[in-house]
């Protein structure tokens, strides 16, 4: 139910027409993907406003810039992995390298001139949510003299992403080992593996890009398997460099480009039905990976069956593995399966006792995907997230956070992390806060925050869901933080598209509006904006025809997408 902080508080503004907007203030946390994001759709629409992006690294663009490990890329391909509005005719390979997309960042930013509202090396280490002010006090931490700043904002957005806070492999002794110890996600070039005798633990998607990549330099990898995983191209994008011509092409026609953009992006679209468990499309893609997995593995029956899963194909994300069977089939590479008992100064001991002496160690270890802050987060009553998504994180529609005002998360709990394309699903993240942020800048609210009855029927609506899919099935996933059998804490309960729709248009409803007084304050002086612009049309709602929007959201859903544009014969046999 709506409230106001005062009811008998009547505070209209008597001199500014309906909506005039007041000061916004916005603290953002991270520089990667989504805040970039949020900064341009920010600055293209909004007026009057202050954004402070805090960044912790010493340069933007995330995840792209923190992974430098060999073989580092993307699992979908690059051309759809950019902003729908933001193409990119120049990269290199269906399947560009992190430096690569790092650049498509950079050059992003510079481009819409988005490096003012950023502040490097300073990371956020506290917020706590001011009811009696209506703001968010922020600590951040300047991770260059170890100072401390206090920053307040009315909306307080995370954008750290999930695959952000790397971490060590819980096995005794691993600091013990005499040689390099490398992370994927903290890799050191300075260290040399030429002629070395290589371990590598895990094969998770950036382990099966590093074996693959250091296989033509090293001596001999010994790749510790704790658990099998489906590894085969996506069906239709095998790894390629696109050729001069090619590229030049979609520089100078780019309505080839975008044709080509969504081909790429309707064939991912079209896959969702084979992570539906028992569907016919589950168990075609099941049989074809098996078969292909089978044909590049050319090794003993024993150890197929130790590489190649029984658990349904998606329980754990899909990764390409370019070169990565074939090199785990090669003389070089010796596999171990199962767990490490302890890592020793001079290797690695095995569940059965054998130690595997080795020169360099690399932990393809993964990261915390608990989805918990890495700093304080308090909301009302002095309630922690930290202590609140101790067990299970819950959030409404992947955004947003019950007792926590004011406050967004970009792909946050149950976002379409793996449901298909993430790019598109950020920006309608994006659009829906803004959508928010709008009443609450041109209004006279004090702080909207999701009611508990709304999170708890969408955590329920969404756990009913995932019993007939396959990320429910017992395998090992960031999915499920880690976990075999846990909840599915990662992904939307749909297809990226379906999320699409689910958020066009906020549900007012499912929030609680408090107000700064008189809720129709904004009304102010009885005069529109229009009235207060003498260059702006005056009789705009005057006019020839009716080419105004449908107000029926199927018939907006249909002139959106250009329904009957597409030959669904064309589309049926994209399908498995």
């Amino acid at each position: 139910m709506s409230q106001n902080d005062d009811a008998t508080t009547f505070t209209a503004n008597y001199t500014s027409p309906i909506h005039e907007p007041k000061h916004l203030k916005i603290i953002c946390a991270g520089a990667g993907a989504s805040g970039l994001l949020l900064a341009y759709k920010l600055q293209r629409s909004f007026d009057n406003f202050e954004l402070v992006i805090y960044e912790k690294n010493e340069d933007i663009s995330g995840t792209w810039l923190e992974n430098t490990y060999p073989g580092c890329a993307c699992d979908v391909p690059a051309h759809i992995y950019t902003y729908s509005f933001e193409p990119n005719p120049n990269w290199s390979s269906v399947y560009s390298g992190s430096r690569e997309i790092r650049d498509y960042f950079l050059s992003f930013a510079n481009k819409y001139g988005l490096d003012k509202y950023i502040k490097l090396q300073h990371q956020v280490s506290g917020a706590v949510w001011n009811d009696k002010t209506g703001q968010w006090d922020v600590d951040i931490t300047n991770l260059e003299n170890g100072s401390v700043i206090h920053d307040s904002c009315a909306i307080f957005i995370s954008a750290v992403g999930v695959l952000n806070a790397w971490k060590w492999p819980t096995i005794p002794g691993l600091h013990d080992f005499k040689g390099p110890v490398l992370h994927t996600a903290r890799w050191d070039p300075s260290v040399n593996l030429e002629g070395k005798h290589v371990g590598l633990i895990g094969n998770g998607s950036s382990g099966i890009q590093v074996l693959p990549a250091i296989s033509p330099v090293v001596n001999k990898v010994t790749t510790f398997i704790r658990s099998s995983t489906w590894v085969s191209p996506t069906r239709g994008f095998e790894a390629r460099m696109y050729p001069d011509e090619e590229r030049q092409k979609y520089a100078t026609d780019p309505e080839a480009h975008l044709a080509y953009r969504k081909t790429l992006e309707t064939s991912i679209n079209a896959l969702f039905s084979i992570f539906i468990a028992d569907s016919p499309a589950q168990k075609q893609i099941s049989d074809a990976m098996k078969k292909a997995m089978q044909d590049k593995l050319q090794i003993s029956d024993d150890l197929q069956k130790l590489v190649i899963p029984t658990w349904p194909v998606g329980c754990r994300r899909l990764t390409p593995g370019i070169g990565y069977l074939e090199t785990l089939a090669s003389d070089k590479v010796e596999v171990v399966f199962g767990e490490i008992a302890k890592i020793t100064p001079a290797g690695c001991v095995s569940t059965t006792g054998q130690e595997h002496p080795i020169d360099v160690l690399i932990c393809a270890t993964g990261f915390d995907t608990s989805f918990k802050p890495r700093f304080p987060l308090i909301g009302l009553g002095g309630k922690n997230l930290l202590d609140a998504w101790a067990s299970e994180a819950q959030s409404y529609l992947g955004i947003a956070v019950h007792d926590f005002p004011n406050y967004f998360m970009f792909v946050g709990p149950n976002s379409p992390s793996g449901n298909g394309p993430l790019i598109a699903p950020m920006e309608a993240q994006a659009d829906y806060m803004l959508k928010m942020i709008n009443r609450w800048q041109t209004e006279n609210i004090h702080s909207f925050n999701p009611k508990n009855e709304a999170v708890q029927d969408f955590i329920a609506f969404k756990d009913e869901f995932m019993k007939a899919t396959v990320w429910q099935h017992e395998c090992k996933s960031w999915y499920k933080n880690n976990s075999t059998s846990g909840k599915v804490t990662a992904l939307w309960p749909g297809s990226s598209l379906h999320y699409l729709e689910a958020i066009a248009d906020p549900r007012y409803e499912d929030w609680d509006f408090k107000y700064r007084g008189n809720r129709f304050a904004f009304l102010g002086n009885g005069r529109s904006q229009v009235e207060s612009d003498s260059t702006a049309d005056w009789a705009y709602y005057l006019r020839n025809e009716d080419d105004g929007p449908y107000l029926s959201r199927m018939k907006q859903t249909k002139i959106v997408a250009r329904s009957g544009t597409v030959a669904s014969e064309a589309r049926t046999s994209l399908q498995f």
